[in-house]
């Protein structure tokens, strides 16, 4: 949730291609769709941490240096997994993100659903964007 910065319209997009970290664009059509988003996030968050979740895995040795920081809002995902589990080790109930797959399936039947007939996947839309943006 951290990532997103409303206030330059970016979004810090953490270790993409080469395990880099890049800014991009936030577009002005999809800050209030977002922010809804961040709220339904919000008060999911509020529910896991009265039932003792709420946790989620910390980059690198953040988790170490900051042992509660896993259950700040500013760290959990923006599109979060809709269920929890139980992280053995740290015995903590934990969300993960959303999969990858399950959006790969959202955007095949959407394809499907419009009678798009080239081949379109979020890789395809990735590349559109890029090549919008030259």
């Amino acid at each position: 949730v951290k990532d997103v910065d409303f206030g330059t319209n970016h979004i810090l997009v953490r270790e993409g291609k080469g395990a880099k970290d890049r800014r991009t664009l936030l577009p002005e059509c999809l800050r209030e769709p977002l922010g809804n988003q961040l709220e339904q996030n919000r008060a999911q968050h509020e529910k896991d941490l009265a039932r003792g979740a709420g946790w989620v895995e910390l980059p690198n040795a953040i988790g170490r240096k900051y042992p509660y920081a896993g259950r700040e809002q500013a760290w959990q995902w923006v599109f979060p997994a809709t269920r929890c589990y139980l992280h053995p080790p740290a015995r903590q109930r934990r969300r993960h993100h959303y999969h990858e797959s399950a959006l790969q399936r959202a955007v095949k039947q959407a394809v499907l659903k419009a009678r798009i007939l080239k081949p379109a996947t979020c890789h395809t839309f990735r590349h559109s964007f890029a090549t919008h943006l030259l």
